[in-house]
């Protein structure tokens, strides 16, 4: 059993290093992405793409990256219980205020250009887990935290949030990838250097998911 936790320990040590590289790694490459090709963003301008090209950057920084670090929290950092939730809890706010200005972004540019709203599949699975994600913050807030339940309540919730927690997380990978792919569609992108960045994203938020969900799923006991 030793050996068996011992093992997990360097599995989620190695698996956070590569969650963080990865993270590092999807934020310059859609940087360059929306900088390089897209002309960068704004909330205003006269160029309208730019106020549209805030949604992607947002929602990923948001619901992917600030999500992703919410949900390894308490595999990754060292630290009292308490401490850990607060942190938990302080990534979550980051990411639902992130992932809230993203989705104004998309809606403002659809105003400003008389483009209709809600008429994809990406749209309909991103506002669904934004207001999941919003309802499973609420609920770990005031069940672990403010005002808190009792502990044996608690004890019988924490494993239904984690689930909820990780379904709503895939749901945001979901989201993440039919917008890349909407976007590549879209903008009629075939075999070019934006069309192979894109791509790249796509694969690289797939590991970030993945890896997340490893770290979560793997047991550890803290003393």
């Amino acid at each position: 059993m030793a050996r068996d936790r011992s093992s997990h320990r360097v599995t989620i040590l190695l698996a956070t290093i590569f969650i963080h590289l990865l993270g590092v790694s999807i934020t310059l490459l859609v940087l360059y992405w929306l900088v390089n090709f897209r002309e960068g963003f704004a909330f205003t301008s006269h160029v309208k793409f730019k106020i549209f090209n805030l949604h992607p950057l947002l929602m990923i920084l948001g619901f992917i990256i600030f999500f992703g670090e919410a949900l390894i929290t308490y595999k990754a950092i060292p630290g009292t219980r308490h401490a850990l939730k607060l942190i938990h809890l302080l990534f979550h706010l980051v990411a639902l205020v992130t992932g809230a200005l993203g989705t104004y972004a998309v809606f403002k540019y659809h105003n400003e250009l008389d483009i209709p709203h809600m008429y994809t599949l990406h749209s309909w699975i991103g506002l669904s887990t934004l207001c999941l994600f919003g309802f499973q913050l609420l609920l770990g807030f005031l069940v672990f935290l403010f005002p808190g339940a009792k502990l044996a309540t608690r004890a019988s919730i924490a494993p239904w949030h984690i689930l909820f927690g990780l379904v709503i997380f895939a749901m945001v990978i979901l989201s993440a990838e039919t917008g890349l792919i909407e976007k590549f569609i879209f903008q009629k992108l075939k075999h070019g250097q934006e069309a192979f960045v894109v791509n790249f994203i796509g694969l690289l938020i797939l590991l970030f998911g993945t890896f997340v969900g490893l770290v979560v799923a793997l047991p550890l006991r803290r003393k």
